[in-house]
């Protein structure tokens, strides 16, 4: 694509992740991170591959991604993909599957790109307090006008803005989360507040094995809209999350052996829409 994210590594599952990391859905799966850098300090974007379901419902929870580059605007033009312009030097577009993406038509900071992540509220003020007050962002901008919030964990990181839709949270059917990493000490004291202050734990503390890679724990919480947010063990996550560099070649074997489209068109069938 265009915004010329990297592939950073890719894995193959052969059952459902026990904690729904691919979704309420059994059988083959595959992830595979893309990003600007390593997970270790860039935002990473995970791509979760069913190997039986052929198209999935969006919400209005995930609001949009929005990336810095002068670059992409220029190649997105180049490749005559759709843009929109929403604001100045700000374009949307979308990913394929519908996703939306902001390009904001300015050079390429040193760091990482990606700005900012939009997620659909149903009341500004309540879900402020859940992941400012519980979970330690830190407010950085408000803007009553467009109902919005900006806050953080760092000066240097990607943020996340709650944009106040002022309706109910609707999360369709591809069941996204959004993922942090923390000292795995304090993942039991982040269950026990949660549980302390009566918010939803989705899954209390689990490991998780990947085959051939490190085993990480986590423990996965829901915000006052059900956004879905996975805190995993900071040590072992970074064995797990080194870039591989047989990434790229992994994806490609995976893309070529799989016939999942020609197994359902030879039974006259059509995969799943979830």
């Amino acid at each position: 694509m265009f915004y010329s994210l990297q592939i950073l590594r890719h894995e193959e599952f052969e059952e459902g992740c026990k904690a729904t990391c691919n979704g309420p859905y059994d059988g083959k799966w595959s992830k595979t991170m893309i990003g600007f850098g390593p997970e270790d300090d860039h935002f990473v974007a995970e791509l979760t591959y069913n190997y039986g379901v052929g198209e999935y419902q969006l919400g209005n929870d995930f609001l949009g991604l929005t990336l810095q580059s002068s670059q992409a605007v220029s190649n997105a033009k180049r490749l005559g993909w759709p843009l929109t312009e929403v604001g100045e030097a700000l374009y949307l577009t979308q990913a394929p599957g519908g996703y939306p993406f902001y390009l904001l038509d300015k050079e390429q900071p040193p760091n990482d790109p990606v700005q900012k992540v939009c997620l659909g509220v149903s009341d500004l003020q309540r879900s402020t307090h859940y992941w400012t007050t519980l979970l330690g962002m830190k407010v950085v901008e408000k803007n009553e006008d467009k109902k919005t919030v900006l806050m953080g964990f760092g000066d240097t990181q990607c943020k996340l803005e709650l944009h106040d839709i002022c309706g109910t949270v609707d999360h369709g059917t591809a069941f996204g989360r959004i993922a942090f990493s923390c000292p795995r000490e304090q993942l039991p004291d982040l269950e026990a507040l949660m549980k302390k202050e009566n918010q939803k734990i989705l899954t209390p503390l689990v490991s998780l094995d990947t085959p051939g890679k490190a085993t990480v724990e986590v423990v996965i919480l829901a915000d006052p809209d059900c956004h879905e947010i996975c805190f995993v063990g900071d040590e072992a996550f970074r064995q797990l999350s080194m870039v591989d560099p047989k990434g790229n070649e992994l994806l490609d074997k995976a893309m070529a052996e799989d016939k999942s489209d020609e197994w359902f068109a030879k039974h006259n069938r059509q995969k799943a829409a979830a």
